[in-house]
């Protein structure tokens, strides 16, 4: 009787940690996709950024230094290797592009352009995809991490080597502040 009392509780010891590995591979998994998903997203914005300089490169002659800016951020970010690395190089690349935005503002005949329209729109469109995507790989990441670290599973995490994954976090001060509205007609 001792015997299948014992045999009975290995069993179910080894139930749980099948299942708590599979649940570990199974957030892992979906912390990878929630990852493409946002790789999808760059690679968009990142094909669409030479057809924008190359539409605005001829009228905005005196602004070459941030033309020059956006196609270097753009060629760090998708030499990034890491999420980390890849997280401030993207940032880097946003902040690019939203100087070339401000400049293209300062050109009537660009702001008028329909292919520069539309590419703003398009990049405008993909960094609200890029958003959605970071924010539900985060709500995975996170929710992975959170496995992980809580008992008793982490101990299966430990001993297989289950590692955090990286989050996407804002690292630049300015995109913390709350934006300035100014509404006093000049």
């Amino acid at each position: 009787m001792l015997i299948w009392l014992v045999v009975a509780v290995l069993v179910l010891l080894g139930l749980w940690v099948i299942a708590a590995y599979n649940g570990l591979i199974s957030l892992k998994n979906q912390a990878l996709n929630g990852w493409k998903q946002i790789d999808v997203q760059l690679k968009r914005r990142h094909d669409l950024i030479p057809n924008l300089v190359e539409t605005v490169k001829g009228v905005m002659k005196f602004e070459q230094t941030t033309l020059t800016q956006v196609i270097e951020a753009r060629n760090k970010a998708i030499s990034a290797q890491s999420i980390a690395d890849k997280a401030a190089q993207e940032n880097v690349l946003t902040g690019a592009l939203r100087q070339l935005f401000a400049l293209v503002e300062n050109y009537p005949n660009l702001k008028s352009n329909e292919n520069v329209s539309k590419l703003q729109e398009e990049l405008v469109s993909t960094e609200n995809r890029i958003g959605f995507a970071r924010q539900f790989y985060n709500d995975i990441a996170t929710k992975f991490n959170i496995t992980q670290q809580t008992f008793p599973v982490n101990m299966i995490a430990t001993m297989l080597g289950f590692k955090p994954a990286d989050l996407f976090e804002v690292t630049d001060a300015a995109e913390k502040e709350a934006p300035k509205v100014d509404l006093n007609l000049k």
